[in-house]
């Protein structure tokens, strides 16, 4: 599901599954998954995983895409392109977000590319732009959780 999220743009070429996974950037978001601050959800159809969110916090030395702080863990989120556009991501974030407020966090942050589609998503659940990045083809939001 990170290569998912990582090759949203089905106009990309895909790279090998393995290269994608292994850039260093990328592997921040994997590496030893299951430590303090890493959390997620699965979507299954007929017991097929469909689409995931998670979140994990980052450092100020080794900070994700859409690093606010090392308190507000940052959001990743993927659905499989032939599942796209029937409301699981929506489903997918709403749940991570109270998963995220029952762990304690105030507020969660993520990147996406401006032109997006689920921008607009992240937009209806609250999330707003704290920053641009990548000369402004890419923005750090940042949703509280209250």
């Amino acid at each position: 599901m990170l290569y998912e999220a990582a090759a949203w743009n089905p106009d990309w070429p895909r790279e090998r599954m393995i290269a994608a996974l292994a850039d260093p950037m990328l592997e921040r978001y994997h590496r030893d998954w299951g430590r303090e601050g890493d959390a997620g959800v699965i979507a299954e159809l007929d017991r097929e995983p469909v689409g995931a969110a998670w979140y994990r916090l980052f450092t100020a030395e080794q900070p994700g895409y859409g690093f606010v702080d090392e308190k507000t863990p940052e959001l990743g989120i993927a659905v499989v392109p032939l599942h796209r556009r029937k409301g699981i991501g929506h489903t997918l974030l709403r749940a991570l977000m109270v998963q995220a407020r029952e762990d304690g966090y105030q507020a969660l942050s993520l990147s996406v590319a401006v032109h997006n589609r689920s921008r607009m998503m992240y937009e209806r659940a609250g999330f707003e732009q704290v920053r641009e990045v990548a000369e402004g083809e890419n923005w750090v939001m940042r949703a509280e959780l209250g």
